[in-house]
């Protein structure tokens, strides 16, 4: 019966994180350049019941398995690419990513999922890269960013909207010296004269992770690479499908309408598992107060 409540007690605990999950993700569906959290649930190892005795060959007979519940895993992120919305600012830009890669088993580009995800025939999983601006905090520490509502502070340097400086190609913070309203970025993130037309040596940094996955959130629509799992960055390059737009930003990736939907479920979830918690209460009160009085 305890086994029950265990049980129970987990899908509990399991809908609750889910349903913080999805009410982040709603109250992050204006943020620019936000990346939706999924959260991903894991039944515990199934285990055997096995009866002992019996034939003195075949002494343990599988009678059936019991399962004891799911926990929630983890949260990822699908790096689905968010729309871009027109602000007609000089200093805010947005990232076009779609990077391919080949399959070393065919020589072919993989086929991604619309979440970026790769299952070759072996069962292996690869998932799109991914490219970011490249910014560094005030302690120092490079981030990571698809938030590019960027802003110039009255020293000519180019910040993020939590106020990083956002840094090139090299690594340097971008220091601009003509007037805001004149500055222009090719495709290529390339800082470009606006009367010559000409690239004046600075390129936005746009760094990309080849493991997004690996990425850890935050906050402030800042990532940084895990420490434990050996991710790496590396700067786009021209063979990289990625471009940047100048005056657009990129919009959040959050589906309202499916999040509305994951939203009900985890609460109505979360009540039919209180209900069993009560269930399993009442049996174990009359158990122990009227059958053990016997």
């Amino acid at each position: 019966m305890l086994r029950g409540l265990y049980t129970a007690a987990a899908g509990l605990m399991t809908q609750q994180r889910r349903h913080d999950t999805v009410t982040q993700n709603i109250a992050n569906m204006n943020t620019t350049g936000y990346k939706q959290e999924n959260s991903v649930q894991r039944s515990f190892p199934e285990m055997l019941i096995s009866m002992t005795g019996g034939n003195p060959d075949n002494p343990d007979r599988t009678v059936g398995k019991l399962n004891t519940g799911v926990f929630a895993e983890e949260s990822l992120s699908p790096y689905i690419q968010g729309a871009l919305k027109d602000s007609g600012q000089a200093t805010d830009f947005a990232i076009q990513s779609n990077i391919n890669v080949n399959d070393p088993a065919t020589g072919q580009p993989m086929a991604f999922d619309q979440a970026g995800k790769f299952i070759n025939a072996n069962g292996e999983v690869t998932y799109r890269p991914e490219a970011f601006f490249t910014v560094r905090d005030s302690n120092g520490n490079v981030r990571y960013t698809r938030d590019g509502h960027f802003q110039v502070n009255g020293a000519g340097a180019l910040l993020s909207s939590t106020g990083s400086a956002v840094l090139d190609t090299n690594g340097n913070p971008i220091q601009l010296t003509g007037a805001v309203s004149e500055l222009k970025v090719n495709e290529r993130g390339e800082l470009v004269d606006s009367q010559s037309n000409q690239t004046l040596g600075t390129t936005l940094g746009i760094s990309v992770i080849d493991r997004p996955y690996q990425l850890v959130r935050e906050g402030n629509g800042n990532f940084r690479l895990s420490d434990t799992d050996g991710a790496t960055a590396r700067m786009m390059t021209a063979n990289d499908a990625v471009s940047v737009r100048q005056g657009y930003l990129e919009v959040s990736n959050v589906d309202a309408s499916q999040s509305m939907v994951d939203m009900m479920a985890a609460l109505r979830a979360y009540e039919a598992n209180q209900k069993v918690i009560q269930f399993y209460d009442k049996s174990l009160d009359k158990a122990v107060n009227e059958v053990g009085r016997v």
